[in-house]
């Protein structure tokens, strides 16, 4: 059994160990245990600024975000979509957002890179959300049907995740034993040995590591 931690010894404890990484990035995590805490609207909105913020293909800015806060008709529809797993915690974070795409360009042609770029955006959000004490968790574990029927016509709209922001709350919190277990986990990452390559591999070879 994993010893007990409040929220704020699973802060430190989730910290990725990386000399002179932005504090933002190094304590960036995603929890599922959330605080009954209201999130200020100043700080929403900082949020989705530094989402606005992204770069992008072209300058299109193909994100989008339909802002659900706990009690409204938004949250309600978002929630919804959610499979029960994440149902079981995300319901309890004060704001859920659905991220989506434009599908499109300004110039109406298919944007392939529409998906990679709201990708940019969440992760500014993220980081934001971090350095504000805030804390945000993407979800692709959602009904995708039901999510476009939210959005509008597929070939319009791209769905993306359900986020959920809120600040980290006691992992005690959560009744569930696998939700707490995984809550405990330390973060860990691939070695950049595995994913910074200075020649690429024939199939099931992964290639040369980068030499730094």
């Amino acid at each position: 059994m994993k010893p007990a931690m409040n929220a704020t010894e699973l802060h430190a404890h989730k910290k990725a160990d990386v000399e002179g990484m932005l504090e933002a990035i190094a304590h960036r995590w995603s929890p599922r245990a959330y605080a009954a805490r209201t999130v200020k609207p100043a700080d929403l909105k900082l949020v989705l600024e530094a989402a606005r913020w992204a770069a992008s293909s072209s300058n299109s800015q193909p994100w989008r975000f339909l802002v659900g806060v706990q009690g409204d008709a938004a949250f309600a529809r978002i929630a919804a979509t959610l499979v029960p797993f994440n149902q079981a915690w995300a319901l309890h974070a004060p704001v859920l957002m659905l991220a989506f795409a434009v599908a499109k360009t300004p110039h109406g042609r298919s944007n392939p890179y529409a998906l990679f770029d709201l990708g940019q955006a969440v992760a500014q959000m993220a980081v934001q959300a971090t350095a504000l004490g805030l804390a945000t968790h993407a979800m692709g574990g959602f009904d995708r049907e039901a999510a476009q029927r939210l959005i509008g016509a597929a070939e319009e709209f791209l769905p993306g995740a359900v986020i959920a922001l809120g600040y980290a709350g006691d992992p005690e919190s959560l009744t569930d034993a696998e939700l707490y277990a995984r809550e405990l986990d330390a973060r860990t990452r691939k070695p950049l040995a595995e994913i910074a390559l200075s020649e690429t591999g024939e199939t099931g070879d992964p290639g040369k590591p980068f030499a730094f």
